[in-house]
Formats: C-alpha cells, sequence, structure tokens
C-alpha cells in the first residue's frame, strides 16, 4: 500500500505559516464519533481555536440557541528549556525561536497525526520534537498524545507541564462550572458541570516520561518514568509537572493519556474516567487497536481512484473527517452541519444529515445510518411541539436541531458588515426538511429491507410528517388546487415564495410514500398499524384527504419549455450574467444584498436540479416517479449557469457533478466534484476555518458512486453505466444493498491491461499497516 495514497501533508520550508493556523486547525481535526478535536498544537499559539467538542453536550446560551459547549482542551503540553534557578528559560512555541523544519501528517489510514519540528530557542539551543496524536476508533473515551524530544546541542534541565485546561470557550463563552479536580502522584482529574443544561463531565489523565531506550514494559510502568512527576493544584486546570535533566542527542518519550465521560453517559463520569484511565493499556497497545479499528472501517469504505492522486487523497480524507463525525453507540445524538471541528452553526443538526451524509452510512454502514434515523425519532416529541406551536397538526422539525428536536435557528444575526441584524427566517418557513427527513426514512427501508425498524419507527416519522404536510397545504379556490405559499426552498437566496418546485413535489412524493407505508403497515403489522392509527388519528378521511392534496398540489412549470419553474413567479425576475461579475471572492448575495439577489435568477445552491437528482439518482425510485432525460436536459440547461456554484453553497457542486455525469459530462462533473471535494483542503470557499463543511463530505460520495459510478438501484438488484473523467483509469468501491456486499471495480473503455496489475492492486486494501 502506498503512504502517498493515504496521506494530508502539510509541510513549511522551512517556517510555519501563521496566516493559516486556523483553516490547518480544522484540516487536521480528529474524531471518532464521541467526540472531535480541532488540529490545534499541544504548545499553544496566540490566536489559536482549541476545540474539543462532545457530541449531545449542549449548553444554553443566552438570549440565542443552544451550543455544543467547548469541553476541557486535554492536548496542553508546554516544554520549557531551563528551570526557576537558570538565568535562560524559554518556553517551546512556533512564535518564539527560530523553525529550523516544519511538517505536519494526518495518516487517513490509522487515523493517526504526526507533527515534527526542528526548533532554535532564543538561547541558540536546538531542540527535535516528534508530536503524535489520536482519538481511539477502538475506545470513545480514549484520547493520547505522544512527544518524542530530542536535543540536539546542548544539555539543560527540561520541565514539562500537561494540563486539563476546563477555561476552554466558545468564541468568549464560558460553558462550564468547575465541581472539583483531582491531583494525585501521576494522574489528575476533572469534574465539571455545563451551567445551565446540567450536564456533567469527568476527564482524567496521566502523563509518563522515559528514555527511547528503555522496554515497553518498563515504559507502561510509572517505575520507569526517568522524570520527577508533581501534579499541582490550578483551579480548573490541573496539571502534572515533569522535570529531567536533556542530555545532547537523547530522545526523551512523552506520553499522555486522556479519558473521558458525561452523564450522557454514566451517573459518575470522573469515576468512570479514573477508572478507565488506571486500566488503560500502554500507548502502544491503545494506538495498534485504534489502527485495527480504522483499517476494519476501511476495508469497508475505501473509495480507490487510479490515474488521479489529488482525487484519491481528497475523497479519502472527506472520508475519513464523515467518519470521524459519525456517532457509533448513541442514537440520540447526529452529526452537526460543522461535524465535531467547529463553532459555526452551534453544533447544530440541520437536512444536511439527511440527504447529503446519510445516503453514504446507509449504504455502506446502515446500523451507523439507523442511529441517526433513530436521533430522528427520539426528537419527534420537539418536531410536534413546533408544529402545535404554528397551528399544525402532526411533526414538524426544526430547521436546525439540537438534543431535544426544538427549533433552535437563530431568529437575527448580523449581516454581511457584521454590524447590521439580519432576520433570519429558516427556522419558520424553510419547512422542506420534514419531507428530507421521510425521504432519508425511505430510502434507508428500501436499501436495508429493515422491516422490524420502519414499523416501530421509521413508519411514524414518515405519517406524522405527511399529517403535518396535510393540515399544511392551502387551498386555492380560483386555481382550484392545493399550493403552499410562504417558505424558502434549498435555494435560499430567495425567501417567501409560493409554491416552491422542490418543496410541493417532495410533499407529493412524501404523501404518496406515507400512503403505501400505511398499507403496508396495515397488512403486515396490523397491531402496530392500530396503535398508530389511535396515536396519529390515522382514519380514511386523512388518507383521502392525502390522496387529493396528491392529486392536487400545484408543481409550477413552463410545459412549453419542459422547464420546472423554481418557484411561482421565478421566471418574471431579472435574469443575471453570473460571467459579468468575474472575477469576485464572494458570494452573490454578498454582492447584490439579500433584497437584491431575491429579486434575480441567481442561485444559492441546487434547488429544482436537487430535485430531478433526488428523484432520478439518490435513493430507489419507481421508473413513474422520476423525471425523464429530456426535462433534465432543459432544466440543467436552464439552471447550471445561474447557481453561484463558488460562493454559494458548499452542498450544491456534489449534486451537480453527479448529474452532469448523467447529462454525459463528465468533465464538467469533474470541475463540480473537485471545487467540493477540495472546499476544505484547500479552502476553496475561504471558511474552511470554520469547520469541516459535512455534507460536502457526503455529497462527494454520491457523486463517485451515483454519478461517475453510473450506480442505479432497482428491484432487479444494482447495475453500474460508469462515467469515468479521463484522468480516472479504475473507480472501485463498495455497497450494501438488501444485506449483501456489491463490490464495483470500474475501468475507463481506454485504460490499458499493462496499467498495473490487478491483484497487486486488490492486495493494497489488505495490507496490515503497523
Amino acid at each position: 500500500m502506498s503512504a502517498i495514497d493515504w496521506t494530508v501533508i502539510e509541510s513549511a520550508d522551512p517556517c510555519f505559516n501563521p496566516g493559516q493556523l486556523h483553516h490547518k486547525e480544522t484540516v487536521f481535526s480528529l474524531g471518532n464519533g464521541y467526540l472531535g478535536t480541532r488540529g490545534s498544537f499541544e504548545e499553544g499559539y496566540p490566536g489559536a481555536c482549541p476545540a474539543t467538542l462532545i457530541n449531545g453536550v449542549y449548553d444554553d446560551v443566552p438570549l440565542t440557541s443552544p451550543e455544543l459547549a467547548n469541553s476541557p482542551d486535554w492536548l496542553s503540553l508546554t516544554i520549557i528549556i531551563g528551570d526557576l534557578d537558570t538565568e535562560i528559560r524559554h518556553r517551546f512555541r512556533l512564535d518564539q525561536g527560530i523553525i529550523l523544519h516544519y511538517h505536519r501528517s494526518l495518516d487517513l489510514y490509522r487515523g493517526i497525526l504526526t507533527r515534527t519540528v526542528r526548533w532554535r530557542s532564543p538561547a541558540g539551543q536546538t531542540l527535535d520534537l516528534e508530536f503524535e496524536r489520536f482519538i481511539s476508533l477502538d475506545d470513545a473515551h480514549v484520547m493520547a498524545l505522544c512527544c518524542r524530544l530530542k536535543a540536539i546541542d546542548f544539555e539543560a534541565p527540561i520541565e514539562l507541564h500537561a494540563s486539563l485546561n476546563s477555561y476552554a470557550d466558545n468564541e468568549g463563552v464560558f460553558h462550564w462550572n468547575c465541581l472539583h479536580q483531582s491531583e494525585l502522584e501521576n494522574t489528575i482529574g476533572l469534574h465539571l458541570q455545563t451551567k445551565r443544561s446540567q450536564i456533567l463531565l469527568g476527564m482524567a489523565a496521566q502523563l509518563i516520561v522515559s528514555d527511547e531506550t528503555v522496554s515497553d514494559e518498563t515504559v507502561s510502568d510509572e517505575a520507569g518514568s526517568i522524570a520527577e512527576i508533581q501534579s499541582v493544584a490550578i483551579h480548573g486546570c490541573p496539571t502534572l509537572i515533569a522535570k529531567f535533566n536533556a542530555r545532547s542527542n537523547q530522545t526523551v518519550t512523552i506520553e499522555k493519556r486522556v479519558t473521558v465521560f458525561t452523564s450522557r453517559d454514566t451517573d459518575a463520569p470522573l469515576a468512570a474516567a479514573q477508572n478507565k484511565l488506571v486500566g488503560l493499556s500502554n500507548y502502544e497497545t491503545l494506538r495498534s487497536a485504534h489502527e485495527a479499528a480504522w483499517e476494519k472501517v476501511w476495508q469497508a469504505n475505501d473509495v480507490m481512484i487510479e490515474g488521479d492522486l489529488t482525487a484519491q487523497i481528497a475523497i479519502r480524507y472527506n472520508l475519513f473527517q464523515l467518519i470521524a463525525a459519525t456517532p457509533r453507540e448513541d442514537d440520540r445524538v447526529s452529526i452537526p452541519a460543522k461535524t465535531l471541528t467547529g463553532f459555526t452553526y452551534r453544533g447544530h443538526v440541520f437536512w444536511d444529515t439527511e440527504i447529503f451524509i446519510l445516503p453514504f452510512l446507509t449504504y455502506s454502514q446502515p446500523a451507523l445510518a439507523k442511529n441517526l434515523l433513530n436521533y430522528r425519532y427520539h426528537t419527534l416529541p420537539g418536531a410536534r411541539r413546533k408544529a402545535a406551536a404554528l397551528g399544525f397538526e402532526g411533526a414538524m422539525y426544526a430547521w436546525e436541531s439540537s438534543d431535544t428536536g426544538d427549533e433552535v435557528t437563530p431568529t437575527w444575526m448580523p449581516g454581511c458588515d457584521g454590524k447590521k441584524l439580519v432576520r433570519i427566517w429558516c427556522g419558520e418557513i424553510e419547512q422542506h426538511i420534514s419531507s428530507d427527513i421521510a425521504y432519508a426514512v425511505y430510502q434507508y427501508w428500501q436499501a436495508t429491507g429493515d422491516d422490524d425498524w420502519m414499523q416501530a419507527r421509521g413508519a411514524e416519522i414518515l405519517l406524522d410528517t405527511a399529517r403535518f404536510w396535510g393540515s399544511r397545504v392551502e387551498w386555492n379556490e380560483d386555481r382550484h388546487c392545493y399550493e403552499i405559499r410562504n417558505v424558502i426552498g434549498p435555494d435560499e437566496y430567495h425567501e417567501h415564495v409560493d409554491n416552491n418546485a422542490f418543496t410541493n413535489r417532495m410533499v407529493q412524493w412524501h404523501l404518496q410514500k406515507a400512503i403505501r407505508v400505511w398499507t403496508w403497515l396495515c397488512e403486515s403489522y396490523p397491531e402496530r398499524a392500530r396503535e398508530l392509527a389511535q396515536q396519529l388519528g390515522m382514519t380514511i378521511e386523512r388518507l383521502s384527504h392525502w390522496q387529493t392534496v396528491i392529486d392536487k398540489l400545484w408543481i409550477p412549470q413552463d410545459a412549453d419549455r419542459n422547464l420546472i419553474e423554481q418557484f411561482e413567479g421565478f421566471f418574471k425576475l431579472e435574469d443575471v450574467n453570473l460571467a459579468d461579475y468575474e472575477p469576485r471572492h464572494k458570494s452573490m448575495q454578498a454582492i447584490l444584498g439579500i433584497e437584491g439577489a431575491n429579486q434575480r435568477q441567481v442561485l444559492k445552491q441546487a434547488d429544482v436540479i436537487m430535485l430531478l437528482y433526488l428523484l432520478r439518482s439518490g435513493a430507489f425510485t419507481d421508473a413513474a416517479e422520476g423525471y425523464d432525460r429530456e426535462t433534465l436536459a432543459a432544466n440543467w440547461d436552464y439552471y447550471n449557469p445561474r447557481t453561484d456554484h463558488v460562493y454559494g453553497s458548499s452542498l450544491s457542486p456534489a449534486i451537480h457533478a453527479a448529474l452532469a455525469c448523467e447529462m454525459d459530462s463528465p468533465e464538467e462533473a469533474y470541475e463540480h466534484f473537485m471545487r467540493s471535494v477540495l472546499v476544505d483542503l484547500v479552502d476553496v470557499r475561504g471558511n474552511a476555518a470554520e469547520g469541516i463543511h459535512g455534507a460536502s463530505t457526503g455529497g462527494v460520495w454520491q457523486a463517485i458512486v451515483f454519478g461517475f459510478g453510473g450506480i442505479r438501484l432497482t428491484e432487479a438488484g444494482l447495475i453500474a453505466e460508469p462515467k469515468l473523467p479521463k484522468a480516472w483509469t479504475r473507480l472501485k468501491f463498495q455497497l450494501q444493498w438488501r444485506g449483501q456486499t456489491y463490490s464495483f471495480d470500474l475501468r475507463s473503455a481506454d485504460s490499458q491491461d499493462d496499467r498495473r496489475d490487478s491483484a497487486a492492486i486488490d492486495s493494497r486494501l489488505d495490507l496490515q499497516r503497523h
């Protein structure tokens, strides 16, 4: 296996670039679904944005919405040359001294982040440092880091400070009260509680310092430490201090092992963290178990691209971040829009999860997909409260959701100038999310055949959201049809629109599936059907109303041009030629203003195109449900050039990539794909510092499988009609479909037999990496 295919590298020759500090903190984030940690430096850096976010640990913010609380900084490791008795005392940090060498790399296959630095102190002392860290995929509650330190040209005392810092903040907001902390001989602990939600957190850490020549057995024993270690009781920041005398060319290994639990896991999180820490294996054993867990994941989820190294590394990076954000054991949490890597959107969950991320999990790790759908089941009470508060029946899912499922979208936010407040309407009128969730429920059921889950939970989600739509539609007597007025569709440049085609058509699809699922439930699970009939008021009259809505819900379109109108009146808006605004480095909304964009035919993201994708490619659908190729071609030609691909929305390019393949334009698809797959790695949109673009990580997988791979899901099975870009000679991936694994090994038509030996290529996925 070639390591280069699996490695993301940051190399500075010779200096680290502080201007990219926050971007690279996002890029080098690690996680295991339980928590995520940004790629900040162990020793710190001025203006850094360190964060460890634990999924589900929300705390309220006064006058605004709840957010994931930034948990204690477990990385903190300070290295000081000299001691209090010497005149020369310098702290290692990249903004001080001279950087002679700098290299950082993320091994995607192993889930290991490594950084090597050669640093010269202001006093001329040269130090080699190699940092390594991981967040265990084998044990969700374990994190560890290791630093190998080598004095090159000096002998002097070195002092280490390893802390658990509870003073982590969310951009100035502090969420934790320190209830208790412990400092033992070689172990420290923190017991905290969120200020408003009252969630408890327990974190414990241990420090081991050893000479690299000492055996593994000795390293794992505190008696083998070469340093004097003591604990210091700093309030809210318990610290272990180790002191030793560095000798020239001696390599010293520093290991910090950390455990964490919250009251979402156990009633006594600090005791659980301390007990877990005591029973931990040594660093090497912990790392090996973590690597084995990642290897197992990759064997089932890797996507292999040959002929394009950039695309190969980029897709693996996106899948790495998606997997790192996916909860594995907790079905009461989901995947936030910025995963667990940043503060933007406050850790809230959007439609991004169901429409963009879930398909990857549904077709590769269905048990994890079910966890995320269970989150929507557990938050049905919040969706029902929202519907009732607005005067509707059933369940109306929140546009932004946290732990309870209640609406947490902010009402006002600062505008582009950072001063004037802008009204945010999404929480009230961007309502298509209820059908998006129903779509994901039905997609999962079709892909897995999981009837037990569907009858127990999925049917209730789909039916109760259908009840909402049954009460939401409005009858227009003049047109003699049903309408849905005053909404926002996927294209958020346009607010307060009537009869958004995406919303209306997905509601129509939703009600069709609700009737089908209800019929299935009555036939296959009559007792459960009786329960839901009583709970949800499922009557013949309700079903008849749904069918009438299906038949008479208005979908705006121009039949003469075979165009679906994005919403009523869209074609009457002023047209815009986006090329007239090039070159530019900001969105069209920022250029035109909110009202200016609202009054023009410019799109933030795919809307009609998104609808066509979902009903053609994104899931199993009946042949009669989808749109024909002529309709796709007409609408593609109309809406694609009017979409703000680069600076509009990160959700859009991957979907355009998938449909461009259907349009037999794989090279155009490749352009959209690369814009999406590199959105974080090269900071395409200039906002990667805010956190990983979660929807994009799932969207690029769909672009590969349903676009370039041409996968179609039919009752007869899975078929592939590949449309590979010119540079790609081979595309290989696996899918799960109704309990069976399907492997696809697709080659370009002009690939040569002698390019590479296929057996050798296949073996790359089976090699052990240690």
